[in-house]
Order: structure tokens, then C-alpha cells, then sequence
């Protein structure tokens, strides 16, 4: 069995997507789903996140919704994005973070279309992980705590985006990497050629200043 890493943000719609094809992973390949802050990532590497692009905005948004209807899931966006992540978040860690609980709030979000940094959106994903009392779980100072050590987790393992698979110590980022990493599964050498070791360390020709 060959364990990999999955960190995602129930933000990023590219996540939903990615989840959705889990099931054409090899029976070989085991799966662990971590939650983490989208925002604490792109403050930490000092980047803007998709949505604050506004032409950029407009592309993925329009991407999402053609991606899906490709692969023949679900897609409603809810009435705006993005939206605070944070209640999805907690709930989901409050859960136990395994796949259908993850399932189960992502159907909330982008299938259903509700928003989910409302009391409706709150209430319908306590509902669909069974949590009677959504405001007291996410005020568990475990469960912000987990969330906390994911993101630090993900960050010391230098993750910068989301959806990010890590296998042997290697980063897959985006929802269009799986390939990626299951070619690097089969065969470990893939970033060991001459090649792909000079442009892993090429030196920058050009800084701009931020």
C-alpha cells in the first residue's frame, strides 16, 4: 500500500473537482485528507490567491463549472466566492476529516450551491455530518488546533496550493497533477534525470520586485 497526502480547502473548487475523481485512484494507493487554511498558505509564501485576480476570477469560475459538466459532477457555485472556509473547515475536522465526511460537506458547498459561511450553510453541513451541535464543535479548541497544525504541517512540507498531494516527500499541486503523481508513483526515478535536476534548481534570470 503506497500512502500519500492530500491537503485541500473546501475554498477551492479545484479540490471538489480533484475528490471527485478519487475513485479512479489504484486500489493500492491509500489516501490521507487534511484540512487546511487556503488563506494562512498564501500569506505564509506571499502570493494572491485565484479569486483576487479579477480576469483570473472570471476564467476559473467559468472553468469550474465547464470542468464539471467534462467530468459529469455536480456543480453549483453558492451566491459568493470566496467565502470565510473556516466553519466548513472546523466541522470537517470536528468530524474526523475522512473522505465522506469531506464529501458530505463539499455536496453542501458546490453541489447543493449553498453558502457555507451562513447559519443555513453552517446548519446544513452539522446536518449532513451528523453534528447536533455545529457552534459548539467548531469552538473546540482541538478542533482549531488540528486545523492550526495542519496548516503549519503543510507549510513545513511546502505546500503552497490547493488541492496538493505530497508522495515521498514530493509535491503534486493543482487538480490537474494527479497523473503526475501517480507516474512519479510507478516510477520513483522520474525527477532523477539530468534534466529534471537542472531545472528543479535553475537559478532565477530575473526578480521582480513585489
Amino acid at each position: 500500500m503506497t500512502k500519500v497526502t492530500w491537503y485541500f480547502d473546501f475554498i477551492s473548487p479545484f479540490a471538489y473537482l480533484q475528490m471527485a475523481q478519487f475513485s479512479k485512484l489504484p486500489s493500492n494507493v491509500e489516501v490521507t485528507l487534511v484540512p487546511v487554511v487556503f488563506g494562512s498558505l498564501l500569506k505564509h509564501w506571499g502570493q494572491l490567491g485565484p479569486a483576487e485576480v479579477l480576469p483570473k476570477r472570471r476564467f476559473v469560475y467559468r472553468f469550474f463549472k465547464w470542468n464539471a459538466d467534462q467530468l459529469g459532477i455536480p456543480f453549483t457555485m453558492p451566491p459568493s466566492h470566496p467565502y470565510n472556509p473556516l466553519p466548513a473547515l472546523r466541522l470537517c475536522v470536528a468530524a474526523g476529516s475522512r473522505i465522506e465526511h469531506v464529501r458530505a460537506v463539499y455536496d453542501v458547498i458546490y453541489g447543493r450551491g449553498l453558502q457555507p459561511d451562513t447559519r443555513e450553510g453552517v446548519e446544513a453541513m452539522a446536518q449532513a455530518l451528523g453534528i447536533p451541535d455545529p457552534e459548539a464543535a467548531m469552538s473546540r479548541p482541538q478542533v482549531k488546533e488540528t486545523l492550526r497544525s495542519n496548516t503549519d504541517q503543510a507549510i513545513t512540507a511546502g505546500v503552497f496550493g490547493v488541492p496538493t498531494f505530497v508522495a515521498e516527500g514530493e509535491i503534486f499541486w493543482g487538480g490537474d497533477a494527479t497523473d503526475m503523481m501517480l507516474n512519479f508513483l510507478d516510477n520513483p526515478a522520474l525527477f532523477e534525470t539530468s534534466e529534471m535536476k537542472r531545472l528543479s534548481d535553475m537559478p532565477m534570470g530575473v526578480v521582480r520586485r513585489r
